[in-house]
């Protein structure tokens, strides 16, 4: 009995694996073609921050899941054991960082309020054309979610670090460029109607509402698909002789 059960979770880990593999070698398969594509796609991602950023993420993820699937099925098949403490490390330390970022994200959820968010652009944001970090990231989110500011246009105010920088411009650059509709460069940087007036916080908190129970209940199959991982192969692991 105890052989078939060790054979039992010996093929139950292969197929689990090789499900992770071919999983894996999809999303390796999407991103490489999105970087790749003579079309002109790559293109149309680039223009897109949050797209552009989604490939990568694809590539790393695939990446991951090739490799853990590879490890898990070659460690299962030919019932080797250092193949199969490999992969279990590897998933334990992947378990690990998930709990460390839910924790962390936990701890400093208070950061993540409206005011502490127009607090910090008003003190480092720079305008459109600065290389700065944290103003490039800033314009990529207002141009990725059609957005300008915190709450609105308004928080480029006097105390701004933006209008003591561009004293000549009510709003950035950035919360003009839209086509759809007709207004001058000129008008909206002197702030007479700023064609971005959505506050981002609101916009993405609007985007991402729709996805949060999915991503939540997704985070928590993938936990206890990686535990159930970690328990086959450490059982898998002390039934070879």
């Amino acid at each position: 009995m105890e052989g078939d059960c060790l054979s039992c979770i010996k093929y139950l880990m292969f197929i689990f694996n090789f499900f992770i593999f071919l999983g894996g070698s999809f999303l390796l398969g999407v991103g490489i073609w999105v970087l790749v594509d003579p079309t002109g796609f790559r293109e149309i991602v680039a223009v897109n921050p949050l797209l552009f950023t989604g490939v990568y993420a694809i590539l790393i993820m695939g990446g991951m899941l090739f490799l853990l699937g590879f490890l898990g099925c070659c460690g299962a098949i030919r019932e080797n054991k250092c193949l199969l403490l490999f992969f279990f490390m590897l998933i334990l330390i992947i378990f690990l960082a998930e709990l460390a970022v839910a924790i962390l994200a936990f701890i400093f959820r208070e950061h993540l309020t409206r005011d502490y968010f127009t607090k910090e652009l008003k003190a480092h944001y720079q305008g459109t054309n600065s290389t700065d970090v944290f103003t490039s990231t800033w314009n990529a989110i207002m141009t990725t979610f059609d957005c300008c500011g915190v709450n609105s246009a308004e928080d480029f105010d006097d105390q701004s670090l933006f209008r003591q920088l561009n004293p000549s411009r009510l709003v950035p650059e950035v919360c003009c460029q839209r086509n759809d509709l007709m207004m001058s460069r000129e008008e909206c940087l002197k702030g007479i109607m700023p064609i971005r007036n959505k506050g981002c916080y609101s916009a993405v908190v609007d985007y991402f509402e729709t996805y949060i129970y999915m991503a939540g209940a997704l985070a928590i199959v993938v936990l206890t698909i990686e535990l159930f991982a970690m328990v086959f192969a450490m059982c898998l692991f002390r039934g070879i002789q």
